[in-house]
């Protein structure tokens, strides 16, 4: 089942573990979704979202490799190719499915790949502790934008702000990236807190947009 079973070199660079096949016995990688000598379906295992997916920890991710990855990975695991299979092997097919459809949820948005890696990356800093706002320039910043939401009496005043969050997104984004790159992981911490923000307030404008049409 191509797109399945995870590459040796992607294995020699994450140092994945080999375990015994549950059907075969045969050698199986730890992150593998399926056995490369008979072809049955494994448990899911434990395994971080990047190596889930075959990916590099990192915030820049190529989002159309990893939609078509995605969807070439649930397409192998689709209920209809284990209609004939034991009671397992189907519920672990849909073990499978739940887990790769949980780490690309995860892995495609940008403020939970934030979320996620700064987790995955500090021992010391947890993304919880992440939530807490403690930067005054932004608790300002964030009152500011809301007041103006609450100002705005036209169409065209709440789309104006809404441009201005989504611009705001764009460059936290960028700035995550080379946060990232330099493993600076509280500013990243700090940048994807102000990041959660401003995609709240655009769905607050989302919100009120509906409220005037």
């Amino acid at each position: 089942m191509d797109g399945l079973d995870i590459t040796a070199e992607e294995e020699k660079a994450y140092e994945v573990g080999i375990i015994a096949c549950w059907s075969c016995k045969g050698p199986v990688s730890q992150v593998a979704a399926c056995c490369a000598t008979c072809g049955a379906v494994q448990p899911p295992g434990q395994a971080n979202h990047f190596l889930r997916l075959g990916i590099e920890p990192s915030f820049d991710i190529d989002i159309d490799w990893l939609d078509q990855h995605y969807f070439n990975m649930q397409r192998n695991l689709h209920p209809d190719r284990f209609a004939t299979s034991s009671a397992l092997e189907k519920s672990l097919s849909q073990q499978q499915a739940t887990t790769i459809n949980d780490a690309y949820e995860t892995l495609k948005d940008p403020l939970r790949r934030a979320d996620y890696l700064v987790g995955l990356l500090s021992v010391d800093l947890l993304p919880e502790g992440c939530n807490l706002v403690n930067d005054q320039a932004l608790l300002m910043e964030t009152m500011e934008l809301r007041e103006a939401l609450e100002e705005c009496e036209t169409l065209e005043q709440v789309n104006d702000l809404s441009n201005r969050a989504q611009n705001e997104i764009n460059g936290c984004i960028e700035k995550l990236s080379k946060l990232f790159k330099d493993n600076d992981i509280e500013g990243a911490c700090r940048q994807k807190t102000r990041l959660k923000y401003l995609k709240k307030l655009t769905e607050e404008t989302r919100n009120q947009r509906k409220k005037m049409i």
